[in-house]
């Protein structure tokens, strides 16, 4: 297949795009407007492979996209381009409203115009796969409670209003047009290559740092982790194998507080990095700082899972234990990549890229 990845360079994306290229045979173009959030350095293994390709452009500009369409002549898109953190949603909505609705959007339209296009059995064999968050549910009040795929829409900040916004403009390209789309609904994911706003890489580099460990409120926000090479593997299996039309919602079994996981990295690093304990304190949780909450802070995220599992056979193989031993061992072993990062100097590389001027020539 030749797949076309939006948002290859960020941190899910480029889990993907790596398992793409490492465990298929799949041909990969990687279009990324490449925000802050995405770094092609991530990327450098497979950057030289010659089923790889890295594009820079914008999902909110159809005519490049289109173009692209036209000359890579994909076999399924698989969208993950999105503004996705949830605080800077809070401070600036606006960049928010425009990739995650406008941009899907464009896409969806150009998406649509080269999908009718298409000759038989092409047309009929097309994915337009859509890479969702499970923040579009709200939050879960009850213990036991699951959001399943049916679960209603209760967005809670302007980042998940944004992605069920998109979720929604899917569903009915699909009903109005007949665009053959597939919709996953993803827990919060983790691993090596995070961008060191998230929890748990922020936590791992204060620590080392000798830095504040922040946690919102009290930490007893429940999230379910979903290890991100585990999530890969089950994108795959939603496009290759889902039934159009249908949404997934892909969790890690792995509900955690907030509070648990920042221990559960403290603990890790006494153990794997027991030299880099900061001046001055016994023990790395001594960095603990409550801070305020968040506005309009979701209490839990609990993923039901049971459907992707029944009919695509798909289940994560790590566990919270084994998938955060690694991401903190990957943290330690990759400090360069970290720091680069950190000081911003990643955003100068433009591994592999295609200019678009000379697509559109």
């Amino acid at each position: 297949m030749r797949i076309l990845v939006t948002g290859g360079a960020g941190f899910i994306g480029s889990a993907l795009v790596r398992h793409l290229i490492c465990n298929t045979a799949h041909e990969v173009l990687n279009l990324d407007k490449l925000t802050y959030a995405g770094n092609l350095e991530s990327l450098t293994s497979i950057a030289d492979n010659s089923r790889y390709e890295f594009v820079q452009a914008d999902i909110v500009d159809q005519s490049t996209v289109s173009t692209l369409l036209k000359r890579f002549q994909p076999h399924a898109i698989m969208h993950l381009a999105a503004e996705s953190h949830v605080d800077r949603s809070i401070d600036g909505p606006s960049d928010f409203i425009q990739t995650n609705i406008v941009g899907t959007y464009s896409l969806l339209e150009a998406a649509r115009a080269y999908w009718q296009g298409l000759a038989e059995p092409k047309k009929s064999a097309f994915r337009f796969h859509h890479i969702s968050t499970d923040e579009v549910y709200g939050d879960l009040h009850g213990v036991y409670d699951l959001f399943t795929e049916t679960t209603p829409y209760a967005p809670s900040s302007p980042y998940s209003a944004s992605k069920a916004a998109s979720d929604h403009l899917v569903r009915a390209w699909h009903r109005t047009y007949g665009l053959p789309v597939l919709l996953t609904n993803c827990s919060n994911n983790y691993g090596p290559y995070h961008f060191p706003e998230k929890l748990i890489p922020l936590v791992i580099l204060n620590a080392l740092a000798g830095k504040p460990l922040p946690v919102y409120g009290n930490g007893q926000q429940v999230r379910d982790w979903l290890f991100v090479d585990d999530h890969a593997r089950a994108l795959l299996k939603v496009v290759t194998e889902g039934a159009v039309g249908e949404t997934y919602n892909i969790g890690g079994h792995n509900e955690q507080k907030n509070i648990e996981v920042v221990h559960a990295i403290c603990s890790l690093l006494e153990e794997l990095a027991p030299n880099n304990k900061p001046q001055g304190f016994a023990r790395f949780a001594d960095l603990i700082t409550f801070v305020k909450d968040r506005p309009g802070h979701d209490l839990r995220y609990a993923i039901d899972a049971g459907k992707i599992e029944r009919e695509l056979g798909w289940v994560p193989e790590e566990t919270f234990e084994t998938g955060l031993r690694k991401t903190v061992q990957w943290y330690l072993d990759n400090r360069q990549w970290c720091r680069r990062v950190q000081d911003g100097s990643y955003q100068g590389e433009r591994l592999g890229s295609t200019d678009i001027k000379d697509l559109l020539a």
